[in-house]
């Protein structure tokens, strides 16, 4: 027998909260019933034909032991803004969906947190752990015994190789390549087309066709 969806509340209305409805409902168990933004991004009363709901007065109509909730917001300032959002909902009681794609390549092993967007053609090898809150965009390598921590956002087309650690809140641009057993530190930026072949400090920015072998300076991130 067929389990009945989930419903499912989005927080966000820009494109990634549009792909995450797409994809919610055409390929997961969740049945998306409604949008919700804090009060002054509130531009329309519906979206995609659904309602959307100041997150203050969400509890209200839709509590949270009747639906899962699901943030759909970027890498804004170093996946800082999704992080603050995705601990409001918990702090008000909702659970969080993950989505994965069922054209991912994984493995019942596969160990991800809440909050997880997990898309099309990534490959996923044994004995790799996802924290909380990662986005993973499409066509991406995760390497075996690999670690990707909570809040970050790896863009499409990215190889990390075997047993490489990325620290919490760290974004990693399209098309680049992670040498096997490195470990990234928290919150740094690596941008699109970057080779890392050693270890990256804490709030490192990595750029093409830069390395961390080249001796490229870890800079504090401003206003990123």
């Amino acid at each position: 027998m067929t389990q009945p969806a989930v419903p499912l509340v989005i927080f966000g209305t820009g494109q990634i909260a549009e792909l995450a409805w797409f994809y919610f409902t055409h390929d997961s168990g969740y049945k998306p019933v409604a949008f919700t933004v804090d009060r002054a991004y509130i531009g329309a009363e519906t979206f995609h034909d659904l309602p959307v709901i100041p997150f203050d007065e969400l509890p209200t109509r839709y509590g949270p032991q009747d639906v899962h909730m699901f943030v759909a917001l970027s890498y804004a300032k170093v996946n800082a803004v999704r992080a603050q959002k995705v601990h409001a909902a918990r702090q008000a009681g909702y659970r969080l969906a993950s989505y994965v794609s069922s054209k991912a390549s994984t493995f019942p092993d596969l160990a991800a947190g809440e909050n997880c967007f997990i898309l099309e053609d990534n490959t996923i090898q044994p004995f790799v752990r996802i924290g909380n809150n990662v986005t993973l965009w499409s066509g991406n390598h995760i390497g075996h015994h690999s670690v990707i921590e909570d809040d970050c956002f790896i863009s499409s087309h990215v190889v990390i190789s075997g047993g490489v650690r990325v620290g919490r809140g760290t974004f990693i641009g399209v098309n680049s390549t992670i040498r096997d057993h490195v470990s990234i530190g928290e919150r740094c930026v690596i941008g699109a087309g970057s080779l890392l072949v050693a270890n990256a400090a804490d709030e490192g920015v990595y750029s093409a066709p830069a390395s961390a072998r080249s001796s490229v300076p870890s800079t504090r991130l401003r206003n990123i």
